[in-house]
C-alpha cells in the first residue's frame, strides 16, 4: 500500500490528539527549518508473525525511551485491512524541529538501554523488515490542536 493511500485512509485529526505542545510556536514555515515543529509518520513492516513482539516492545519499552530522548509519542495504529493487517505498525511522533529530530534519533540509537531492549526482543530473529519515515509540517489551515 502506498503511503498516500495509507494517509487518506486515516482521519487526519487522529494523527495529532496529544501534540498540543507543538502549537506553542506561533511561526510556522514550509522550510522545515530548525525552529519549525515537525511530525514524523513512521510505518513499520514486520516479518511474518512478528507484529505482536513489536507491539510488546513498543508498549513496554520503546515509547518510554522515545520520551526520554525528547521524542513525543502522538498516536499508534495497526491497519484493519489487507494487505497490511497483522504485519504493520503505523505511528506519528512529534519533534520541536527537524534539527531536534536528528539529535533525538541519534541519542535514542546510541542509548545502551535501547540496544539491550532491541537485542533481547530480536533474540529469535529480527522483527522489522522495512521502515518508512516521512517528516510532515502542520498546515496553516489545520484545525487547532487541543
Amino acid at each position: 500500500m502506498k503511503r498516500r493511500t495509507l494517509l487518506h485512509s486515516l482521519p487526519a485529526v487522529a494523527f495529532l490528539p496529544s501534540a498540543a505542545w507543538l502549537t506553542s510556536h506561533p511561526e510556522k514555515s514550509d522550510s522545515g527549518d530548525s525552529s519549525t515543529p515537525i511530525y514524523e509518520l513512521r510505518v513499520y513492516h514486520t516479518y511474518a508473525g512478528k507484529l505482536d513482539d513489536l507491539l510488546s516492545r513498543f508498549r513496554e519499552h520503546t515509547m518510554k525511551l522515545f520520551e526520554k530522548h525528547g521524542i513525543k509519542n502522538v498516536a499508534y495504529w495497526t491497519p484493519t485491512e489487507e494487505p497490511l493487517k497483522g504485519k504493520t505498525l503505523v505511528y506519528i511522533l512529534a519533534h520541536p524541529s527537524r534539527d531536534a529530530a536528528a539529535v533525538n534519533w541519534k541519542a535514542f540509537g546510541d542509548d545502551p538501554e535501547w540496544r539491550r531492549v532491541r537485542d533481547t526482543s530480536e533474540a529469535n530473529g529480527k522483527l522489522v523488515e522495512k521502515v518508512d519515515s516521512t517528516f510532515l509540517l502542520l498546515t496553516d489551515f489545520s484545525p487547532k490542536l487541543p
